[in-house]
């Protein structure tokens, strides 16, 4: 198949850093899209058009589905929003004191989980919709992964917190992350036994759920997003990680350009994608797994360039021999 089959770029795509794209619950047709323009875009992949966008006051800094026809996006004016697609009707939720940072939603529970640099993780019923709860972390909430009813959240200071959404009296499990810098992103493995690190410095790292010696023992680390230039290893952060729903394997993007995909189990590299032509700033694989979306964005790691890359969305079908273990 020729390279424009298998990936090609959306049209109409934010004119600034593309922050989350986020497929729907059941379809990978529908791409919701959060950017620092203060917009939330909702794509249809297959036809390769904009269906509709709302705004925020400010940059918008993630996003997510609840279902078909409800999206939840937050940023940095502290506002929850909701947004019904089909009525294109929009209300704010509810509001953090500072920058929301992450917005995920919980069907399991049938919870919206916000994280924010107060230091707080709200929950908010859908039904009202209205909060449910404020929870506070130990620093600033960086990136949240979820696993069924498990809640995983990664701050500064490289803490990781682990929340049971049923019972939020108490954390879990509080741990440190096992690499030595920022945490950047936390996935959750879709077979529910453990989560992806990554940080600033090129690493990943496998981790258990499961706090037992015998478990913790298969816990390991590795290099990635480096690059080899006039001698020289220049290190990348590991800005974004999606699963495959199917396969447990998931793809890796850096601020070097590129897209990998891992077997974290079997500790294998299964395949990389071409070059990109900027950073990647978000990763997500569609529910069946057969799409990957790959958003590119110049994050200013090295401050101001020129000219300044253009910010763009690739939708790239994959195959079973790129994401299956072999």
């Amino acid at each position: 198949m020729s390279e424009s089959r298998m990936e090609f770029r959306l049209k109409n795509t934010p004119g600034d850093c593309i922050q989350s794209v986020k497929f729907g619950p059941s379809s990978s047709q529908f791409l919701l899209v959060a950017s620092w323009d203060k917009s939330v875009r909702l794509f249809d992949v297959v036809n390769n058009n904009m269906r509709l966008q709302y705004q925020h006051s400010g940059p918008v800094l993630d996003c997510c589905f609840q279902d078909a026809v409800h999206a939840y996006s937050g940023g940095l004016d502290g506002h929850l929003k909701t947004f019904d697609l089909n009525t294109n009707t929009e209300s704010v939720v509810g509001t953090h004191d500072a920058p929301i940072r992450c917005v995920e939603f919980c069907p399991e529970v049938n919870v919206v989980i916000t994280g924010s640099w107060d230091s707080n993780v709200k929950l908010w019923d859908p039904r009202g919709p209205r909060e449910a709860g404020t929870f506070q972390q130990p620093n600033k909430v960086y990136t949240m992964g979820l696993s069924g009813e498990k809640l995983v959240v990664g701050t500064s200071n490289r803490k990781v917190m682990v929340w049971d959404l049923r019972n939020m009296g108490f954390a879990q499990q509080r741990r440190e992350s096992s690499l030595k810098y920022q945490t950047r992103c936390i996935q959750c493995f879709p077979n529910k036994q453990g989560y992806v690190v990554s940080s600033i410095e090129g690493r990943v790292a496998v981790e258990y759920l499961d706090p037992s010696s015998e478990v913790q023992k298969k816990k390991y680390a590795f290099k990635c997003h480096r690059l080899k230039e006039d001698g020289i290893e220049k290190i990348f952060p590991v800005n974004a990680i999606s699963f495959h729903n199917g396969y447990n394997t998931f793809a890796t993007g850096g601020s070097d350009g590129y897209v990998n995909i891992w077997d974290g189990f079997n500790k294998k590299r299964l395949c990389q994608f071409h070059r990109y032509p900027t950073s990647i700033s978000s990763l997500c694989f569609s529910n069946d797994g057969n799409t990957l979306a790959i958003a590119c964005s110049y994050m200013y790691e090295q401050e101001q360039i020129d000219p300044m890359p253009e910010d763009c969305i690739f939708i790239r079908r994959v195959t079973d021999q790129e994401t299956k273990p072999k």
